[in-house]
């Protein structure tokens, strides 16, 4: 039986309504939507409809988590694309993390979507594979929070959930099988040192997809969650950029 758990204070779902172009946010695994508010928030000020879903789960209790599975979170991040789509004649996706790994299901998906901008995602996590072996274990250590700003912390749960990692390791393999159909502008970020998705993984999808047009730009001031880190801005101007250049 599932309990209840409020969602905690910083992770609600944001939406903000502007012009006919839409960007769809999305946040990673264990994390919230706080991380990509910043982001979102820039978006919104330069005049686009943005949406950052809260994926089911996600931001209220890591036993709430628990009891997810990976459709649930395509599920989640497709009524946050359905809503722009209710909006806007043009959408762009992003996404930190797991979020990267949602967007470029999305662009798999829905080739529809006019560029996608992937942070830090995850196709390939070979560290993660043992806890399919583990037995008895319900949770592991948190992974959130791999800031390299000292002021900065995320909004992440204090421990891992075995079951979700489970469930992120069937998505990643998902993802990872039909890159070769994402053929839409990409502009790949990846932090040059990152302690919870392997840098390689942004290589990995830059050599995979089929787009014509695609850029990966390293971060060289950022850990994982580069959108809380000194690279924020970075990535912020780099998006606006790249979203004007294609409308």
């Amino acid at each position: 039986m599932s309990k209840n758990y409020p969602i905690l204070e910083g992770a609600e779902p944001f939406y903000f309504e502007g012009n006919r172009v839409g960007i769809l946010v999305s946040h990673g695994f264990t994390g919230s939507t706080q991380s990509m508010r910043p982001l979102g928030e820039a978006y919104a000020k330069a005049g686009y409809t943005v949406c950052g879903p809260r994926l089911k789960g996600h931001g209220t209790h890591y036993e709430d988590m628990e009891t997810t599975t990976y459709q649930n979170w395509i599920d989640s991040v497709e009524e946050g694309y359905q809503w722009l789509k209710e909006r806007c004649d043009t959408i762009f996706v992003t996404g930190l993390s797991m979020g990267g790994t949602l967007t470029l299901y999305m662009a798999e998906n829905h080739p529809e979507i006019k560029a996608i901008i992937p942070i830090n995602a995850a196709v390939d996590l070979p560290a993660m594979a043992p806890v399919l072996q583990l037995e008895g274990v319900r949770f592991l250590d948190a992974i959130g929070s791999d800031i390299k700003n000292p002021e900065i912390k995320e909004l992440a749960y204090e421990k891992t959930p075995v079951q979700s990692v489970k469930e992120i390791l069937v998505l990643i393999e998902k993802v990872k099988a039909d890159l070769d159909k994402i053929s839409c502008p990409t502009l790949i970020f990846v932090s040059e040192e990152d302690h919870v998705v392997p840098p390689n993984n942004s290589k990995m999808i830059f050599d995979s997809i089929s787009s014509s047009e695609k850029e990966l730009y390293q971060l060289n001031n950022s850990y994982h969650v580069a959108t809380l880190d000194y690279d924020q801005q970075v990535i912020i101007d780099k998006t606006l950029a790249f979203i004007s250049k294609h409308l």
